[in-house]
């Protein structure tokens, strides 16, 4: 069965208006939704910017939609603060909540740091993603790698695991996300692709 999802845009609406627009959505039978996380939109003329994560606890508590975000842990968010952000919502809306996990866009992670490599900044979404899934496990987590963990734990956790979805656009990272996702989350591209 076709489920049908509305796509919230933070780098083109203000968060007041797109809460509305997803509560709307909901009323028009949309059954999903998801949004990107962007510090910066695509261009000056979009405008916008809000902060999904305290968007995404107000469209959970007045929608009952099934709710996602896009994020890229381990330079502007630290995988901790990921796994804790998003075992409060899944706690919140029991199997309402997943994340899309990404290697991210300098565009939106840059305002942190120096930009690094595809090949390290993927190899640091991996060390994320384990450290997320670890502590939503309710392990007590240290890690000494591309990021740094020290004795961190997740004590509010969902009874369910929160979905941890790849974001790629690729084939090749595609495949490799594969080892470690639950789901796929790619944008409109031709079927060959």
């Amino acid at each position: 069965m076709t489920t049908y999802g509305f796509h919230a845009s933070h780098e083109q609406i203000a968060p007041s208006r797109l809460l509305r627009d997803v509560q709307a959505a909901e009323q028009a039978g949309f059954q999903m939704a998801m949004c990107s996380d962007h510090i910066t939109p695509w261009s000056n003329r979009q405008g916008h910017s809000g902060f999904a994560w305290s968007w995404l606890g107000a469209a959970l508590a007045t929608t009952g939609l099934r709710m996602g975000c896009v994020n890229a842990p381990g330079q502007r968010y630290h995988p901790a603060i990921i796994a804790q952000s998003s075992a409060t919502l899944a706690e919140m809306f029991p199997d309402r909540f997943w994340v899309a996990l990404g290697s991210g866009q300098a565009m939106n992670e840059h305002i942190t740091g120096p930009w690094p490599r595809k090949e390290v900044r993927v190899q640091r979404l991996e060390e994320s993603v384990d450290i997320i899934r670890r502590l939503h496990a309710g392990e007590e987590v240290s890690h000494d790698g591309l990021v740094t963990v020290d004795r961190a734990r997740v004590y509010d956790r969902p009874d369910n695991p929160v979905p941890l979805i790849a974001a790629a656009i690729s084939a090749d990272t595609a495949a490799r996300a594969a080892r470690w996702a639950d789901g796929l989350v790619t944008i409109n591209q031709t079927p060959e692709k």
